[in-house]
């Protein structure tokens, strides 16, 4: 049986029909974090909050306590919701005081597990599968990064066309909190106004994730004096986490040569290289232009050289020299 995906769960909220209880997991804590608000602002009223909403902490609070609090009876509302974060780290003892109540679960009470880590092998895991009510958020992969900025950008009442979203994919990568604020600025800017590629452009060419754009296409002509440059501006401000957004979003573009390579060795033309990677025709058409400095070698040599790299700053490599010794390599 499938887990359910994160837009069944919401069309249930939207109903107004949740279940007595959900399992959520999975590593995309972005859209996690999102659902739960939504889950949070819409089946509990603001004015009937304090009383009919209540946070627990897996390994903080025992298990009898939650659920005593989940059999209790609304105030002041319909329905009352208890989220109970950080569920890994029950013990398995801990964990066979919730299967009774999942047997006969309150009707007005959701119960809502959030889970890092989960074994579906344990008892109360296999139970809440089994009842069709774990929910999975996976990281999206590239081709369905462009619909769901078309629906985030929706929910924000921002009206982006299709062109748009895909050049903001394209600068920002496939990191969803860098999209979602990068939309947030958009409708704070442009409001109800159509936004187009050249609104686009015009923001994001002020903001940091500009100079990874510039990086990513000046390592892909090989442009070493270039990509250093940049590189050094794009290390200036000392974030801890840019050297591993630099290695993830050269792997999805190396990733994306590699395909089109492969595409384009096969007769296919540029039409098939956006079909097929769900690319638009201009993002395409940048590709098709840059495969022309690369073999099929030394893209899947740059794939490991990526993995290395990306080991070396895990066991605690200086990130200025491993990712200049990085794009040396790779504009060779």
């Amino acid at each position: 049986m499938a887990d359910l995906q994160p837009e069944v769960l919401l069309k249930s909220l939207e109903k107004g029909t949740l279940a007595p209880f959900y399992l959520l997991y999975g590593p995309d804590e972005f859209r996690m974090e999102r659902v739960l608000e939504r889950l949070r602002d819409e089946f509990i009223p603001e004015s009937a909050r304090d009383f009919n909403l209540e946070i627990f902490y897996g390994g903080e609070t025992p298990a009898a306590v939650i659920v005593s609090n989940s059999s209790t009876m609304p105030f002041i509302a319909q329905n009352r919701m208890i989220i109970v974060r950080r569920a890994e780290l029950f013990k398995a003892d801990q964990l066979e005081i919730f299967l009774p109540y999942l047997n006969d679960p309150s009707p007005s009470t959701c119960l809502v597990f959030v889970s890092s880590k989960t074994d579906f092998k344990k008892k109360f895991y296999k139970k809440i599968r089994a009842a069709n009510r774990a929910v999975c958020f996976a990281e999206l992969k590239d081709r369905q990064i462009v619909p769901w900025v078309k629906s985030t950008a929706k929910e924000l009442g921002l009206k982006i066309d299709e062109a748009a979203c895909h050049y903001l994919h394209q600068v920002v990568g496939n990191g969803l909190r860098d999209l979602y604020e990068e939309l947030v600025k958009l409708q704070v800017r442009h409001g109800e106004n159509i936004i187009r590629v050249e609104d686009v452009k015009e923001l994001v060419i002020h903001s940091r994730v500009y100079s990874i754009f510039e990086l990513m296409n000046a390592i892909s002509v090989k442009d070493a004096p270039e990509s250093l440059g940049v590189l050094n501006r794009f290390l200036e401000d000392g974030d801890r986490g840019v050297p591993f957004q630099i290695i993830g979003m050269l792997n999805r573009q190396v990733r994306i040569l590699l395909q089109t390579k492969f595409i384009v060795g096969r007769g296919g033309k540029q039409s098939d290289v956006s079909g097929k990677l769900a690319l638009a025709p201009f993002v395409a058409r940048s590709f098709m232009g840059q495969i022309r400095h690369w073999t099929i070698d030394e893209l899947e040599k740059a794939l490991c050289l990526l993995y290395k790299a990306d080991s070396r700053l895990k066991n605690g490599s200086r990130p200025g020299p491993t990712l200049e010794n990085l794009i040396l390599s790779l504009c060779r």
